[in-house]
């Protein structure tokens, strides 16, 4: 649990070093004071935790600090972070238990390019084996001229097994090979990696579909995950991506990739907040071992500084 923990403060690092640098260590050891609940308003905002998050947070520190003067900062930060669990009760995406109908269990990943989509099928895949889970893997994002390779390399480097054909290759095809050859291998899982060209295309939303007709084919309820995923430095602007993809497909679950490398750790609160997608993991670092599955309680303390 420690080490799971430690991944979690690491990747939030950037962040906890916004808000502190805005705070000036507000949620250390000393008293706070009205300024510094101003200061504290702005620090919430740069990381990304919204207008209503941020409000909420603020509310509730504010009548916290009015009935006692005494308040520090610590005291804050926790009164925070019991607002983000609550604005989070339900987020944590779980796998459960393998359904026997669905052998093997699809899970599609969508995503536009640049969100860490390939890589993360990868890690994920990785991460299933580890857990003793068979898994193939399909390369389906067959327009990227970079795609089939970068996951065939990632295939390499970590003992999976890869689904792939040639660049510019019919997608639709490869995934349909790939869940025929799952199912007679008995494979647990089936990760598909899907083309990731801008979510406003419409050839893009269409191929989407056709993978998706093409998988039910075999399986009526395939794809039983669809995942976006989401690149974390984009802040809030990734909940107008999520809500497109969301509308054309049902989105049942987020993976929430490179918060390691932003400040706008908060922004995972306002995707949840509007749509109550579960996010099941967090990409917080470039090994395979950095996609954590989401932990309410390990953001909240790492992101507030709070917990060892």
């Amino acid at each position: 649990m420690f080490g799971l923990f430690k991944k979690f403060k690491d990747g939030f690092a950037k962040t906890l070093t916004a808000l502190s640098e805005k705070t000036g260590g507000l949620f250390g050891g000393r008293k706070i004071d009205a300024s510094s609940l101003e200061t504290l308003e702005e620090a919430l905002y740069t990381a990304d935790f919204g207008v209503e998050t941020t409000a909420e947070i603020l509310a509730e520190i504010k009548a916290a600090y009015k009935a006692e003067k005494e308040l520090r900062g610590q005291d804050a930060a926790a009164i925070g972070a019991a607002v983000l669990k609550r604005v989070l009760a339900g987020a944590e995406g779980t796998l459960g238990v393998l359904a026997a109908s669905a052998n093997p269990t699809v899970i599609a990943m969508i995503g536009v390019n640049g969100s860490g989509k390939t890589t993360t099928s990868a890690k994920l895949a990785w991460r299933l084996k580890q857990d003793g889970k068979t898994v193939t893997l399909a390369a389906c994002d067959t327009f990227r001229a970079a795609a089939v390779e970068q996951l065939r390399t990632w295939a390499t480097r970590l003992d999976l097994e890869l689904i792939a054909s040639h660049t510019g290759a019919d997608a639709a095809a490869v995934a349909f090979d790939a869940w025929q050859a799952a199912k007679a291998r008995g494979r647990d899982y089936l990760i598909v990696d899907t083309a990731g060209r801008l979510h406003t295309k419409g050839h893009l939303m269409e191929e989407l579909a056709k993978i998706r007709r093409v998988l039910q084919k075999n399986d009526p309820t395939a794809p039983q995950h669809r995942w976006l995923v989401v690149d974390g430095s984009l802040g809030s602007n990734s909940i107008e991506q999520a809500r497109v993809f969301h509308q054309s497909f049902g989105l049942t679950g987020l993976v929430v990739t490179k918060l390691d490398g932003t400040s706008r750790g908060g922004a995972l609160v306002g995707i949840y907040r509007q749509l109550k997608i579960p996010i099941y993991f967090l990409g917080l670092g470039e090994q395979a071992e950095d996609l954590q599955p989401f932990s309410v309680d390990n953001y909240v303390k790492a992101v507030f500084g709070l917990g060892e």
